[in-house]
């Protein structure tokens, strides 16, 4: 009974110890589960932030990264430091080609058009200085020859007087001759493409160009201005003796009677238009002014030129001379810059008549050069450019 009784107490007791264990384990495991979850959050949150600054570190996510570029359309001026040495080669070759025994005038459209206009001033002031000397000698034979039997002459005289209108006509605005929208300018680089290439030209040879088209003209030299002035001038006497014949005429119109009044009235009328006509053709010539818009002196400079360059080889070319700009932009590597120019040449040379001398075409392409912004990259030289002592 006593090892019963004790084995039951047991049994009790390790029931107790089991029951006891049953109700204390649950508590135990909610506390475990909120420290592993409280932990798993701790770690979730350090994760985050240490995300959040690598993110903060870098571009948003809809931020495009920067690609390479190339722009070969919008060239700056550093671009240009390749094509202006492009052009400085390009004069070397065409200088060697030139021939050495006669000189060559550098064809220019604005230039050719100002020498044919000054011809045309010229020989408008000699053909209306011819016409008004006509018309001097027959108002004189009118006036030396008059008599009441006159009629005849009248008529004469009135048929020699209507000769000048038609000069009148085609020169009274001579000023018009100048008038021109006519522009050379080079491609790409600019309007000073032309007067780059030419002045490069003559920097290579001097011996072998002459007379570049443009710039200065000889203004300073007076010959050719002394010279048109003298012309002038002799026109005006020539007015001068025109419209003292005509006041003679019109007092034997005034004395006269009948048909012969009326001839010699109309012989004086038709003077006074053509003396009219005179004094418009002076006028337009404005000899008392010196600039471009007086045509005697556009005819004078344009007059010297074509003198200093007769006989001379004509050289005419075009000219395509770019520079380019590349720059590349990298997210991580920065930006890259490169230099280059391009050049197209195609010249002929002709003879004063048009005749072929010499034909050819060049193109040139630089190797790009990679410019640090810093001057470390490339040479010095490249930097200050080509001494003027150089060849």
């Amino acid at each position: 009974m006593i090892t019963s009784f004790e084995n039951r107490t047991t049994l009790h007791a390790i029931l107790f110890i089991l029951l006891s264990g049953s109700i204390a384990c649950p508590v135990l495991a909610q506390d475990d589960q909120l420290a592993v979850r409280r932990e798993a959050e701790t770690r979730a949150a350090i994760a985050e932030a240490e995300r959040a600054e690598h993110l903060a570190r870098l571009p948003p996510a809809n931020a495009k990264p920067l690609s390479g570029a190339l722009d070969l359309r919008q060239f700056g001026a550093a671009g240009l430091v390749k094509a202006f040495d492009l052009a400085r080669q390009l004069a070397h070759e065409v200088c060697t080609a030139l021939p050495a025994d006669r000189k060559t005038a550098v064809h220019e459209a604005a230039a050719t058009q100002g020498i044919l206009a000054a011809r045309l001033v010229q020989d408008a002031i000699d053909r209306f200085g011819d016409d008004l000397g006509r018309q001097n000698k027959a108002l004189q034979r009118v006036i030396e020859t008059h008599t009441p039997q006159g009629t005849q002459l009248g008529t004469l005289a009135f048929a020699a007087l209507t000769a000048v209108p038609a000069t009148l006509k085609a020169a009274a605005d001579v000023s018009a001759l100048f008038k021109s929208d006519l522009r050379a300018e080079g491609i790409g680089y600019g309007e000073g493409a032309r007067s780059l290439f030419v002045t490069f030209l003559g920097r290579r040879c001097p011996d072998k160009v002459a007379g570049l088209g443009s710039g200065y003209l000889g203004e300073l030299d007076d010959r050719q201005y002394d010279s048109l002035l003298a012309k002038v001038r002799k026109l005006a006497a020539q007015r001068g003796e025109l419209a003292g014949r005509i006041a003679v005429v019109q007092k034997l119109a005034d004395a006269a009677k009948g048909d012969e009044k009326k001839d010699l009235a109309a012989v004086a009328m038709t003077g006074a238009a053509l003396l009219k006509g005179a004094d418009a053709f002076v006028d337009s010539l404005r000899a008392g002014e010196a600039g471009e818009r007086s045509p005697l002196f556009n005819a004078a400079r344009y007059l010297g030129y074509a003198a200093r360059t007769r006989d001379m080889l004509v050289l005419d070319f075009d000219l395509r001379l770019e520079g380019m700009t590349m720059v590349k932009d990298g997210l991580f590597t920065g930006q890259r810059l490169r230099l280059a120019g391009v050049a197209f040449l195609w010249y002929r040379l002709h003879e004063p008549d048009g005749a072929l001398r010499l034909a050819d075409a060049v193109r040139r392409m630089t190797v790009p050069v990679e410019v640090d912004l810093r001057g470390e990259a490339v040479a010095e030289a490249f930097w200050q450019g080509e001494q003027l002592g150089n060849r």
